[in-house]
């Protein structure tokens, strides 16, 4: 598996591992992405070959399409906010449910360069992941400009997908 156009060799490589895992395990996956916009697919369709275990993503940017297609509720939302590891679980099992996947990977942040708080910085980022039911979640707060924010959370979520599907090599697939 190569990679013939996404410029980040670290991004490819790990995307190519998480391939690697999932034609192993035999698992397809999904992603549920905010403020990555699409990094994360894009990286994993890098990859040739993805077609055997990539199902699509989701770019969910704005709230309303969180709850239509994500089932994130309005009470999440509404409580915890967008950026949050209780949205980014509800992406996660959204995704695998929508797009018919046995696993996924989910990020919402703050990139900037504005929209930060003292209580939400930029930067920061929760990814959420989704394997076979089982959801972890994941706080980051990264640092640089929007570009690096986005950057950082994509290649952190590739490697916490390489984190949990390893973890999860005892478990019966």
């Amino acid at each position: 598996m190569t990679a013939d156009f996404f410029p980040d060799t670290t991004a490819v490589s790990l995307a190519t591992e998480v391939g690697r895992l999932l034609i192993e395990r035999k698992l397809s996956c999904a992603t549920a992405e905010s403020c990555t916009g699409g990094l994360i697919g894009a990286v994993i369709t890098s990859v040739a070959g993805s077609s055997e275990y990539f199902r699509g993503g989701v770019i969910a940017y704005e709230n309303g399409v969180k709850m239509r297609l994500l089932g994130v509720s309005e009470r999440i939302l509404a409580e915890q906010g967008a950026v949050s590891a209780e949205t980014v679980a509800a992406m996660a099992s959204g995704a695998m449910k929508l797009l018919g996947a046995d696993c996924a990977v989910s990020v919402s942040g703050i990139a900037g360069p504005g929209g930060g708080t003292e209580e939400k910085p930029v930067g920061l980022v929760y990814i959420g992941t989704c394997i076979t039911g089982t959801i972890d979640m994941f706080r980051h707060v990264f640092p640089g400009g929007r570009a690096a924010v986005r950057h950082a959370a994509a290649v952190a979520a590739l490697q916490h997908l390489i984190d949990q599907l390893s973890a999860a090599t005892s478990a019966p697939f």
